[in-house]
């Protein structure tokens, strides 16, 4: 008996022919690879994809160095992912500061971090404000525990952050100052195109550092304003909610349970009247728990203290505005330089238009004495040729006259306020 021959057997070379010259095709490219059985030329995706060194400092002030990738810090500490746009350090963001339901998203100037109840989560990077949050931090969560007895894990370092952050700021304005007061006092005494070009330089910079101190400023002060944000940074004392609510459920539920048991022991029921009363209880004690749940809610979240934060923010508020200051008087100082250098030149300029106006007058006068002059010097008969003495007298009337002339011109520009008295 001849057996029947399959059809599978029949398009294998066909099939195969197809999957060497996708394989083939695949690996001319260069940039994929054959991985697992059925799907040729496609590339596997890594875990790793995306992934970022980040360092981990605990309430304890251990640090470690980890990589994670996007997502997995965003299951971490329940972030959207336009939060950790804020972290990019390919991106350049102002200062933000972010109060979410179980982190707080900081961003001030070289400080990237992501601050937790149990962890803070800083980006990896070499840069000194960086590195000195890390090794201070750590300094004090390990050596100055009794010092912040009162402040919650996330306020110290929320509070290090801004600490830095405006003694950043301070020390650039403060070298800012430095440099440019000594180059507007040479420009005002002497005027030429390397102090101007100095001074804005200088002004640029300036103006940059003033816009990041003013969003600094800014933030801080909208946060002071919003008390809704400020409770959303107490992380340590929600954590502590949540855990008694479990805990609470967790106790009704033990004890719904035992009574049911109690209950169906005790008093025998018709099967009808058991069976509605068990849904009818679960509904009694899931309204029970959530109308708990929301009733302690609202009260903790209208007797919210927020007093420590806010006290805290206060502090470097004071701190960063001090800096802004400093800011708008070295403007004003520049400014008012400006208007010293335009006063010395509309000085100049007024020098300049005195000195044409009396030449303009003086050229009017001489032409007026050329053209009596020419007058004379025309040949034409006259009886006033016959004595050569009469033509002095001509010239010296004609002297006088372009004299008085001249003089009248003088006070009429002075009248006109023209020249100075």
């Amino acid at each position: 008996m001849t057996q029947p021959e399959l059809p599978s057997l029949r398009a294998a070379p066909e099939s195969n022919a197809l999957l060497n010259s996708s394989r083939y095709y695949a690996d001319g490219l260069g940039s994929h690879n054959t991985h697992g059985s059925g799907f040729p030329g496609l590339k596997k995706r890594s875990h790793n994809l995306g992934s970022r060194s980040w360092i981990l400092i605990d309430p304890q002030g251990n640090a470690k160095i980890v990589e994670l990738d996007k997502f997995t810090v965003m299951r971490r500490c329940s972030l959207p992912s336009r939060d950790l746009r804020l972290l990019d350090p390919l991106f350049i963001h102002p200062s933000t500061i972010l109060g979410r339901e179980k982190a707080i998203v900081v961003s001030l100037e070289q400080i990237r971090c992501i601050i937790t109840a149990d962890e803070v989560i800083l980006k990896n990077s070499l840069d000194g404000s960086v590195l000195q949050y890390k090794s201070e931090l750590c300094k004090r969560l390990e050596t100055s525990k009794d010092q912040y007895d009162n402040l919650p894990f996330e306020f110290r370092a929320l509070e290090l952050a801004l600490e830095l952050t405006c003694m950043s700021l301070d020390a650039q304005v403060k070298e800012l100052e430095l440099e440019i007061y000594p180059v507007l006092d040479e420009l005002a005494t002497s005027i030429s195109t390397l102090n101007l070009e100095r001074v804005r330089r200088l002004k640029g910079h300036l103006l940059a550092l003033t816009q990041r101190v003013q969003k600094v400023c800014d933030e801080i002060e909208h946060l002071m304003d919003d008390d809704g944000d400020m409770a959303e940074m107490y992380l340590t004392e929600k954590k502590e909610r949540r855990e008694n609510l479990s805990n609470v459920d967790l106790c009704d539920q033990i004890n719904t349970s035992e009574d049911v048991k109690i209950g169906s022991k005790s008093a025998p029921v018709s099967p009808v009247g058991s069976y509605s009363g068990v849904p009818a209880l679960q509904r009694a004690f899931s309204s029970m728990s959530s109308g708990k749940h929301e009733s302690f809610l609202s009260s903790s979240g209208v007797e919210e203290n927020i007093d420590q934060l806010e006290m805290l923010l206060e502090a470097y508020f004071v701190v960063i505005d001090n800096t802004l200051n400093k800011l708008l008087s070295l403007k004003e100082y520049i400014d008012d330089t400006e208007d010293l250098i335009n006063i010395k030149l509309g000085n100049v300029q007024n020098q300049l238009i005195q000195f044409e106006l009396l030449l303009t007058a003086a050229t009017f006068v001489a032409t007026i004495f050329a053209v009596v002059t020419a007058v004379f010097g025309m040949n034409f008969e006259d009886t006033i040729f016959d004595k050569p003495s009469t033509f002095n007298w001509v010239l010296i009337i004609t002297g006088i006259f372009c004299a008085m002339l001249y003089m009248a011109f003088l006070i009429y520009f002075r009248h006109k306020k023209v020249f100075p008295l």
